[in-house]
C-alpha cells in the first residue's frame, strides 16, 4: 500500500469533499475537534505533532500549507486545553 503524502487538511479536504461534495474547512474541521472525546483528541494532536515536525519544502505553496497547519495546530490545541478544564 502507497503511503499517503498529503498533509492533514488536504486528507480532511479530500475525504469531505467526495463524501460531502465540498471541502472541510480549517474552521470546521476545529469545530469538529470539538465532539471528539478525550482519548481521540490526544491521538489526533500526537499525529498532528509528529506531521508538524517533518521537513518543510520552501516552495510558496508548502510555507503557505505549513502556516495553516501551525494555525490549525495552535487553534486546537487551545479548545483542547479549554475542554480538559471543563472535565471533557
Amino acid at each position: 500500500m502507497r503511503e499517503d503524502d498529503r498533509d492533514f487538511i488536504d486528507r480532511a479536504e479530500s475525504i469531505t469533499g467526495n463524501l460531502y461534495g465540498e471541502p472541510m474547512s480549517p474552521d470546521r474541521i476545529a469545530e469538529n475537534f470539538a465532539l471528539y472525546g478525550l482519548k481521540k483528541r490526544v491521538a489526533a494532536l500526537e499525529r498532528f505533532d509528529a506531521e508538524l515536525s517533518g521537513e518543510i519544502d520552501s516552495s510558496p505553496h508548502s510555507l503557505r500549507r505549513r502556516v495553516q497547519l501551525v494555525d490549525l495546530r495552535r487553534r486546537i490545541g487551545s479548545l483542547h486545553e479549554a475542554l480538559r478544564k471543563a472535565n471533557r
